[in-house]
């Protein structure tokens, strides 16, 4: 009977990674893992600027909206930052700031229809070294009130 004889055994079946192989694959990673990291920065850029979108865009709704209460249009223009008072105090109280860093301009301007204004917010803030602008627009009717 003969025994298999493991010490003739041919070098090129045996399992394993070569020191080119193994250079390679440590080559690829260095060249993959910054770009990856480089997309992952970019992503939480623009995580974080989809949320000051939606912030500044939320509050000139807001702005739209208490102009359209207040039922009067002078033809003009305003503008302020977003600090209120907490509900349920006095006046003396200093005012908080709800919304650091963002300012509004409302503008109302005339139409060619007299009883007809435009008004127009807009809602700036400070981003890096620019200023990030948003813009809502409105028709209102400024005739009689009843």
């Amino acid at each position: 009977m003969d025994m298999p004889n493991n010490l003739n055994r041919d070098v090129s079946s045996e399992y394993g990674f070569t020191l080119l192989e193994v250079l390679l694959a440590i080559a690829l990673l260095a060249i993959a893992l910054p770009v990856l990291l480089g997309l992952r920065n970019f992503d939480l850029d623009l995580h974080a600027r989809a949320g000051e979108l939606t912030a500044a865009t939320l509050l000139a709704q807001e702005k739209l909206l208490e102009t359209e209460l207040l039922g009067v249009y002078p033809i003009g223009e305003v503008s302020g930052d977003f600090q209120n008072a907490p509900l349920a105090t006095q006046s003396t109280v200093r005012t908080i700031d709800r919304a650091g860093g963002y300012k509004w301009k409302r503008t109302v301007l005339p139409t060619p229809l007299e009883l007809i204004r435009e008004v127009r917010v807009q809602v700036s803030w400070p981003r890096g070294t620019t200023e990030e602008t948003v813009e809502v627009s409105t028709y209102v009717f400024a005739g009689l009130t009843f």
